[in-house]
């Protein structure tokens, strides 16, 4: 059994207190049960691990892609404002020019 089961099932028996139901066709139970039996675990233990990992890809997937939108504005904001160079950077730019010979 996954290690990753095993920490499902403990944290399942400490909290089993909330209930979810589910109704499906045949075909889709079939499915399940079938994927279930091939890992050697429970449906209930398969639906909920699935579940698990779905949710937190899906909660991952949102957080990045807001986090994306931020940078995206902060990036254009830095572009259209810069800020005026600090003592190190104009040294820098003193020590370029003076490399290239300019």
């Amino acid at each position: 059994m996954a290690q990753e089961e095993r920490a499902s099932q403990r944290s399942q028996k400490a909290y089993k207190k909330e209930r979810l139901e589910v109704r499906v066709t045949p075909d889709p139970k079939h499915l399940i049960e079938r994927a279930a039996s091939l890992r050697g675990t429970s449906v209930t233990n398969f639906i909920i691990g699935s579940a698990q990992r779905t949710a937190a890809e899906t909660i991952m997937d949102f957080e990045v892609l807001i986090l994306r939108k931020a940078a995206r504005e902060v990036f254009v904001q830095a572009v259209l404002n810069p800020m005026p160079p600090n003592a190190a950077a104009k040294k820098a730019a003193e020590r370029y020019t003076k490399h290239l010979g300019a």
